[in-house]
């Protein structure tokens, strides 16, 4: 059984920072390729960043592109995004997900945390 659990969403100040956890274990397969995925009530999951299977390439969604870093440590399973500089529109809830394609489309993914919230205030 497959099992991602996300950590560190929180309420901060706009300007603040958050580091987000996602531990995952169980065997993932070919789904190598890690991502975060944001969204509000009303609206559709986003990608914010994605990941390749060592760590060395990564894609951000424009809006998160200079302020988040997506990383891993595959010795402990565990995926991170450091956010940094968070305004009021980064409030959601956040996922993390193990796919099989280098993706932001969350359709592109597998496996599915519950969720952390971000709440960010002006």
């Amino acid at each position: 059984q497959v099992l991602l659990v996300e950590s560190g969403g929180g309420s901060v100040q706009a300007g603040g920072s958050l580091r987000l956890s996602c531990a995952v274990t169980g065997n993932t397969d070919g789904s190598r390729y890690m991502g975060w995925f944001r969204q509000v009530p009303g609206k559709e999951r986003e990608g914010v960043a994605a990941l390749n299977g060592d760590g060395t390439n990564a894609m951000y969604s424009t809006s998160a592109r200079g302020r988040f870093t997506i990383s891993r440590d595959n010795a402990d399973n565990t995926l991170f995004l450091q956010m940094n500089s968070l305004r009021p529109e980064d409030s959601a809830m956040y996922y993390c997900a193990a796919g099989r394609v280098f993706s932001k489309i969350p359709g592109n993914y597998d496996y599915w945390g519950q969720g952390t919230q971000v709440t960010v205030s002006s």
